[in-house]
């Protein structure tokens, strides 16, 4: 266990609420607005978490606040010797069960080998066919024919089922794999962009016991995945100076796998802190082999 005086909890509180408030301040001025921005709001809106979640700080699980009694009206904290902490022994038994899934999902992923040639297709996969388009604001970069064209001659090789229940009904037969959400930890694999954002759903999922820090690491990066994979789309957002990354050129689909393998190299290690913080957890809840039940 790591003790932190009231003086050091405090900065760390302080500088996790200045860097947070660079994303969340913007976002919430262009609500009052009615504006939206295809890359800032997509962490806002696809992950339904409220800002005011993960803007208020927690240590996370293995740190003892000296005076901390305010964090004590909030659940999982409780009063020790030291000071005050996280307990997962609170945890609900449906919560507790959660954790040696969410384990396997992070740890076979790491584990499985890395898949380049998706090409970003998955938001064409999205526009081709379809009556309407999920950012109708903005324009195309090609003519639909052509995206159709496109996903039908390079073939989208969607490992993410998330990504892939948004694909319009005429592409969906098309994509190589057909994950379903009980099949998800078979095919999710490190070089996809979605599975690399998801870390920040995992981490804020796993609120108060992982660190406020880990939220935000996993949010940054996810907010540079998710301008990739914007970059990366049929649509036009060069309005914003957003370059596209075209795809449909040998070029741009080198230019998208390079980025892929930058991000799937940052993700590693906060993948790993999220397995290491299961297992903290379940080391505190051990499986009961009789009961087959976390206790």
């Amino acid at each position: 266990m790591e003790t932190l005086s009231k003086i050091e909890w405090q900065a760390r509180r302080a500088a996790h609420e200045v860097r947070v408030d660079r994303w969340i301040t913007p976002r919430l001025d262009r609500r009052s607005r009615g504006e939206s921005h295809p890359v800032e709001d997509f962490l806002f809106e696809y992950y339904t978490y409220r800002p005011s979640l993960w803007r208020r700080w927690h240590p996370g699980l293995g740190t003892i606040l000296e005076d901390g009694a305010e964090f004590l009206p909030h659940k999982y904290y409780q009063a020790v010797a030291a000071g005050v902490t996280v307990d997962p022994t609170e945890l609900s038994p449906q919560r507790r069960e959660s954790v040696p899934w969410l384990r396997n999902l992070l740890s076979t992923t790491a584990n499985r080998a890395p898949a380049w040639g998706c090409f970003g297709l998955h938001e064409w996969a999205m526009v081709s066919g379809a009556d309407t388009v999920r950012h109708e604001t903005w324009p195309l970069r090609l003519p639909p024919s052509e995206i159709t064209a496109l996903v039908e001659s390079i073939g989208p090789r969607c490992t993410h089922y998330d990504a892939l229940r948004f694909f319009t009904p005429a592409t969906r037969p098309l994509n190589k794999f057909h994950p379903t959400r009980e099949t998800v930890a078979d095919f999710e694999q490190p070089g996809c962009l979605h599975t690399n954002m998801d870390l920040y759903k995992w981490a804020i999922k796993s609120l108060p016991f992982a660190s406020s820090e880990l939220v935000a690491d996993c949010f940054a990066l996810a907010r540079e995945i998710r301008m990739l994979d914007m970059q990366a789309s049929p649509y036009d957002f060069s309005a914003m100076k957003l370059e596209p990354v075209c795809i449909e050129t040998p070029a741009g689909r080198a230019t998208y796998e390079a980025g892929q393998r930058v991000f799937a190299q940052r993700a590693a290690p906060l993948r790993q802190r999220l397995v290491e913080l299961c297992d903290q957890i379940l080391a505190a809840t051990p499986l009961s082999a009789e009961e087959g039940v976390l206790r």
